[in-house]
């Protein structure tokens, strides 16, 4: 983190990083003495409500960072800077949401949590728009136009008030994780009937932290019999995923599969929403890394990790076999991962976290196939970035490689099922 006293005194000369929390209400012009060098500006955490006319001087500027700000619109001067690819606002007020605000050239949009109630008509210029995240807005419909954003491969629509998904959503060409819970037309109104019982907090000691995501915090905990496992307390109303309700009600629909965690109790207090789940083994490791600012959409691993193609058959073929099991119980994951997929030394598979998670049960057959094969496509990317980690050559390697093409076709319709991908591999 920087400070505005180290402009002063010139130790920022030539950054491209800067990131200044100082309840500011007012842009630095000070900023603008980086105007040929800044690539990345995080201001989050601020009081600003708008952007001068300058900015657009910040001519090398990729990645714009105003979450959690007093922003009720977009700034129009946005437009106008040329080298900007990403816009973050999450934890605003925006309501107005103006036609052409935003670069052309825009890759990753990020506008959780705040009060948008329509879109731009236009909003299908953004052709080259990749990410996008609208969860926890006040939307009702989305403009048609946006069938023309042909390279979205994530977008998060939970928490909004969409009386429906149209068609033209389920077959965009490169869309691979959508989450779109906790509408107006499949928001949960209570807990999903469970065979599983419903446990005071007060009967677990919580003894440490073992774990966070956006929606919760796993603490590692003992119950009454002094039986270890793992308590995931939800955080509260809203996550950047959607609700905690929807979380939970798509955990107790999935029921058991030996590559989930097995979730033990649920707790729902007037406070408090929880899931009491299997405690997972030490040995068990991240099966990768989550994207990074330049990958966007796609996942990371460490310089040293490397997996054998029998490892990643095996791992392909549970999670095939996973996300199988949630469609049958009309389920989809939305975040088919590698960062949310974790493997022991024997490449047995556990896989989690469904933050993302929507039930498909409102959707038509048509929209229930094409979700299916949006994640088929999630598992191809997959099985692709594992194969980076691969220093194989063989028969083996280029069939896996045949496989994920296969699976991440932008002719939807020529992806393999999951029952045909369960077959290929």
């Amino acid at each position: 983190m920087n400070t505005l006293s180290q402009f002063r005194s010139g130790q920022l000369l030539g950054a491209k990083h800067l990131q200044l929390v100082e309840a500011l209400s007012h842009f630095p012009e000070e900023i603008f003495t980086l105007a040929d060098t800044l690539e990345v500006l995080d201001l989050s955490n601020n009081n600003l409500s708008d952007l001068p006319d300058e900015f657009a001087c910040l001519t090398k500027l990729k990645r714009l960072f105003l979450s959690f700000n007093q922003f009720n619109h977009i700034p129009k001067i946005l437009a106008k800077c040329p080298a900007l690819i990403m816009v973050a606002f999450k934890g605003n007020y925006i309501t107005e949401f103006a036609d052409h605000c935003l670069p052309k050239a825009i890759e990753w949009l990020i506008l959780t949590d705040n009060k948008i109630a329509k879109l731009p008509a236009t909003f299908g210029q953004y052709t080259a728009l990749k990410k996008l995240a609208l969860a926890g807005n006040q939307l009702s419909e989305l403009p048609i136009s946006m069938a023309n954003c042909h390279n979205l491969k994530l977008i998060r629509l939970s928490a909004n008030q969409l009386t429906q998904i149209d068609d033209w959503l389920f077959e965009l060409p490169k869309l691979t994780w959508l989450a779109f819970a906790g509408n107006c037309f499949n928001k949960s109104q209570c807990l999903t009937q469970s065979n599983l019982a419903n446990r005071p907090l007060a009967d677990y000691s919580l003894s440490k932290v073992i774990g966070q995501g956006a929606s919760g915090i796993i603490h590692l905990a003992y119950s009454t019999n002094k039986e270890p496992v793992a308590v995931k307390l939800f955080k509260g109303t809203i996550t950047s995923d959607g609700y905690p309700l929807d979380e939970v009600n798509c955990c107790l629909q999935a029921l058991e599969h030996p590559n989930l965690i097995k979730v033990l109790a649920y707790i729902e207090q007037q406070q408090q929403l929880g899931l009491v789940m299997e405690l997972i083994d030490s040995s068990f490791t991240n099966l990768g890394l989550p994207p990074s600012l330049d990958t966007c959409t796609r996942d990371t691993f460490e310089s040293d990790c490397h997996y054998s193609t029998q490892v990643i058959y095996a791992i392909a073929q549970q999670m095939v076999s996973t996300v199988a099991h949630l469609h049958q119980h009309n389920i989809s994951h939305g975040d088919i991962y590698a960062h949310n997929t974790m493997v022991d030394p024997h490449a047995r598979v556990l896989f989690g976290d469904f933050g993302a998670a929507t039930d498909l049960t409102m959707l038509s057959d048509y929209q229930r196939q094409q979700m299916q094969l949006i994640e088929v496509r999630a598992l191809g990317c997959l099985i692709e970035d594992l194969l980076t980690t691969c220093q194989e050559q063989s028969a083996e390697v280029m069939h896996l490689q045949h496989i994920a093409q296969q699976c991440m076709s932008e002719n939807i319709a020529q992806r393999p099922t999951l029952s045909a991908l369960a077959d290929f591999l």
